[in-house]
């Protein structure tokens, strides 16, 4: 039987662990060959491995030009011209604005909004020649829908991805080329993971401010994804998909997940 993706070559950003892994093994579950990308290029291998055949694992460094060229070369020479892309590569540091330094700020930025940017330019381009291509990028509910104290530099950086998103989004849409974007609430991945144990996150707290009553895991962003790459979304672009299990839809105050019976 076929599958949505069966055909497509789609290169992952930031793809060595947590949501950009999923976003892989969903991608090739889907038929997809996928070439999987990290900064650590043994991360990078060690996914690709274990997808299997078909696929592969390549370092790039979405903070420069130079590494995303070269990664782009490398990809083309050994699976072909990519169809699909999803940048899911990003960094976070986190402190109050006014002692927040010029290094985090610029490490932030440059890797989760001028690299989504490299990334586009340097695979969109030769999508739009192709005629065909879509592009997803991660973005985040913080910035673009909600902020959150500790985070500007993070906030800025994923409230840049959607503006750019939307206007990709337009501007290639006449060429073949679709540009959206997913914009998840908490997820549960290994950092995630590690701070709750170390007392930074409250699960608790984000379970009960969450009407689905859970934090999301990785494998529910990466469905969004695939949806968002595969001909169901086909006249779908400039968009943001918010994956929340509606923690941005609930304005009440807690708990989120219960009900409580009005007052007669």
């Amino acid at each position: 039987m076929p599958r949505p993706l069966d055909g497509e070559l789609a290169v992952v950003t930031g793809a060595g662990k947590g949501i950009g892994e999923a976003i892989a093994v969903a991608l090739a579950d889907a038929g997809a060959r996928v070439a999987v990308t990290s900064r650590r290029a043994e991360d990078a291998e060690r996914v690709a491995s274990a997808l299997g055949a078909g696929h592969a694992g390549v370092g790039m460094d979405v903070s420069s030009s130079t590494a995303v060229a070269a990664a782009v070369g490398v990809i083309v020479d050994a699976l072909g011209e990519p169809t699909v892309l999803v940048n899911n590569a990003g960094v976070n540091r986190i402190g109050p604005a006014e002692t927040y330094a010029d290094d985090d700020w610029e490490l932030v930025v440059n890797t989760n909004l001028t690299g989504v940017f490299r990334a586009c330019r340097a695979f969109g381009s030769r999508m739009l020649v192709a005629g065909r291509g879509t592009i997803v990028n991660v973005a985040s509910i913080i910035g673009p829908v909600v902020g959150m104290p500790g985070r500007a530099a993070y906030a800025a950086s994923k409230g840049g991805v959607v503006g750019l998103t939307r206007t990709l989004g337009v501007e290639w849409a006449g060429r073949g080329v679709r540009v959206n974007a997913v914009l998840p609430g908490p997820v549960l991945t290994p950092m995630v993971h590690d701070a709750i144990g170390r007392g930074i996150v409250d699960q608790a707290d984000v379970v009960g401010r969450t009407p689905a009553g859970r934090f999301a895991l990785p494998e529910d962003v990466a469905r969004a994804v695939v949806l968002l790459c595969s001909a169901d979304a086909g006249f779908v672009t400039g968009q943001t998909l918010v994956v929340d299990g509606g923690y941005t839809a609930y304005g009440a105050a807690h708990p989120g997940a219960t009900i409580t019976k009005a007052a007669e």
